[in-house]
């Protein structure tokens, strides 16, 4: 851990940020070691106190053979630790709200992989932060944890934190999305001592709720059995929950003004990308805050003690700030911060509840992130954490926003990122198709594989191909019932731009992908034999028609309704795009990873692809860490396959 001051009105440093190239004369660095790109970020879900005199961060401490999440506590300045608060083997913390100056809420997850995102256990866990005083909120096992469980059963219900009250006052807002039930309830609940108090309940399965600075709660939002979007507004008058029937296509608040008589709400009339608006509660009158037509705004900036807005993450390319308001104290401190870090991103995590204090983290494309608290009093700024220490930001390669035009005059964005080369010097390439695909998009921020294959000499390009996320509702349906159509056309389309730049070399292409980028890789090596020369698939999905037979899929109606949306039900279709039925096209060689814990990617859809390889005769290469789920954890399992990829692509498309 490293403590660094930076005093604003001097001349600053920009820490962790990419030096000059050195010359071309300087010898050639040794290899960065693999170990440095398998550790997960160390420091993550950064929490200021409301007085500012700690900080709770979750920390991967090391822990047999994968780092284990906690949620430290340290007093600041001196970062002296105050209290270690670990789960049970295998889950992870969610959410964490300081609810007063001694008291720390959490929500639990569990882990089911490194390339999906944890999923809450719906169960809330408040504690002093040096982990006493513990008191089990909601969950499954209230009667076996919970000092209530003699008035409260145990919860048939996913719990998760809404907000918490402006005074800071031990309480907590939650909303139980019950289980088998049509029913959505909001509590208030004491985190002292459990008791609930019941302030909403709606007969509709799934909704959150948007509550205002004084405690009522105004929106609800969700989705109905179809996967289709909800919103009910609450009137004052009657206190009904009366359905929002809006005429547009998305229209979704986010967030009250400090007085309450403001929100914030993101807008698309006709499937445009979303635009940013603030609009009056009482007369319903609207300002557009922030619109592109290309792109959503990709982050939002807020300041101390509002949740409406002050700025934006410009939805395409490198990071750029848009300021709704610049002469605003917000705006004017991150445009002040923002001058000291040339080339990065200056983001706001929280306040001290004075306004005083300022937790703000930097990052860049070539710098996966540090946390820093600013004191507005004093101009200065420490460093408390880097995400990941073994990474150099100067021995790291650019990111570099591409654009293109797809076959059928669609205009699609990427990235490219690639080592320096000689002059004339043409690089073997990496085509890396993102997850998802859909609600997913790949961003100019640093990237753990595209940094580990350029590291090793590969130019790496990223698509964001019709269907991902960032570009409004009518981009994103575009990708529907096209995964092996016209999202694999798109991402043709990318390499051909790549190989007419010149920097190329167009005879040595693989493709490598994880989850839908897994399928999109085998997809591709049937697809395009000419184009690549290998192909990796790692947790991926190879048999369409495999999808709704999963446990995830047939326990989940909504989840259901949306596969359907996204890949169909017909069956000439699904096997026309489904790789293991295509496996006698495949040419080139393959390398398969998959986890045999999957439940997102089950381990039968990777042994359909290496039974129907081997079955035509081209068996692949076949890397099964029995305990891993949707992407590896373990330290071992994440660093041989880093080994296993390094040595295939040598062999197959390397110098």
């Amino acid at each position: 851990m490293r403590l660094t001051r930076i005093l604003l009105c001097t001349a600053l440093l920009a820490a962790r940020l990419p030096a000059l190239a050195a010359p071309a004369s300087a010898p050639a660095a040794a290899p960065i070691p693999i170990a440095a790109f398998a550790g997960e970020d160390q420091y993550s879900l950064p929490r200021l106190a409301p007085d500012g005199k700690h900080i709770a961060i979750t920390v991967r401490m090391p822990g047999g053979e994968r780092p284990v999440p906690v949620v430290m506590v340290y007093s600041l300045p001196d970062l002296k630790v105050e209290g270690a608060i670990r789960l049970s083997a295998f889950e992870v913390p969610l959410d964490c709200r300081w609810v007063s100056n001694k008291r720390l809420v959490i929500a639990r997850g569990m882990e089911l992989g490194s390339r999906e995102k944890p999923i809450s256990t719906g169960e809330l866990l408040a504690t002093d932060y040096n982990g006493q005083k513990q008191e089990y909120l909601h969950g499954y096992r209230m009667f076996e944890q919970s000092s209530r469980s003699n008035r409260y059963p145990s919860d048939e219900a996913y719990g998760y934190i809404e907000d918490t009250t402006s005074s800071y006052n031990d309480h907590v807002f939650v909303t139980s999305r019950l289980w088998g039930a049509n029913r959505t309830l909001l509590y208030d609940i004491d985190t002292r001592n459990a008791v609930r108090k019941l302030i909403a309940t709606l007969p509709v399965r799934g909704l959150g709720f948007l509550i205002q600075h004084d405690g009522k709660p105004r929106f609800a939002h969700g989705t109905d059995e179809d996967n289709y979007a909800l919103l009910f507004r609450r009137d004052d008058a009657s206190g009904a929950w009366n359905k929002v029937e809006a005429d547009v296509e998305r229209y979704v608040p986010i967030g009250f003004s400090a007085d309450d008589t403001r929100f914030a709400a993101l807008y698309s009339k006709s499937g445009e990308p979303d635009a940013l608006i603030r609009e009056d509660l009482a007369t319903g009158a609207r300002t557009t805050l922030y619109t592109d037509p290309e792109a959503e705004p990709a982050g939002l900036l807020y300041g101390a003690g509002s949740g409406v807005p002050f700025g934006a993450r410009a939805g395409l390319g490198a990071a750029r700030a848009v300021y709704f308001d610049e002469g605003s104290e917000d705006a004017r401190l991150h445009k002040l911060l923002s001058q000291q870090f040339p080339g990065a991103w200056v983001s706001f995590h929280s306040f001290s509840q004075d306004g005083r204090l300022v937790l703000f983290g930097v990052a860049s494309d070539r710098d996966p992130g540090s946390y820093y608290l600013f004191n507005k009093d004093t101009g200065k700024a420490d460093l408390l954490f880097s995400a990941m220490e073994g990474i150099d930001p100067e021995r790291m390669a650019q990111r570099r926003p591409i654009s293109f035009r797809s076959r059928d005059g669609v205009t699609l964005h990427g990235f490219l990122t690639a080592p320096a080369a000689a002059p004339g010097v043409k690089l073997p390439m990496v085509l890396l198709p993102h997850g998802g695909p859909h609600n997913v998009a790949d961003d100019w921020f640093f990237d753990t594989d595209a940094q580990f294959l350029a590291s090793r000499g590969y130019a790496v390009l990223q698509v964001n191909f019709r269907g991902s996320d960032g570009r409004g509702p009518n981009f994103m349906r575009a990708g529907y019932r096209q995964w092996g159509g016209k999202i694999q056309d798109d991402l043709v389309d990318g390499v051909r731009w790549a190989i007419g730049q010149g920097t190329v070399d167009p005879q040595r292409i693989c493709v490598v992908g994880a989850s839908f980028g897994g399928y999109a890789a085998l997809m591709l090596a049937a697809r395009e034999p000419d184009i690549f020369r290998c192909a990796v698939g790692y947790a991926g999905v190879y048999d369409l028609n495999l999808m709704e037979k999963t446990d995830e899929v047939k326990s989940d109606v909504r989840f259901l309704a949306q596969l359907r949306r996204y890949i169909g039900t017909d069956k000439a279709e699904l096997d026309r795009f489904s790789p293991a039925l295509l496996a006698a096209k495949i040419k080139a060689p393959v390398l398969l990873v998959h986890g045999g814990k999957d439940k997102r990617a089950p381990l039968n859809q990777a042994e359909a692809m290496r039974d129907a390889l081997v079955k035509a005769g081209h068996p692949p290469e076949w890397f099964l860490a029995p305990n891993e789920s949707h992407g590896f954890y373990d330290t071992r399992n994440v660093t041989e396959f880093y080994q296993r990829l390094e040595a295939f692509l040598a062999k197959n498309i390397g110098h």
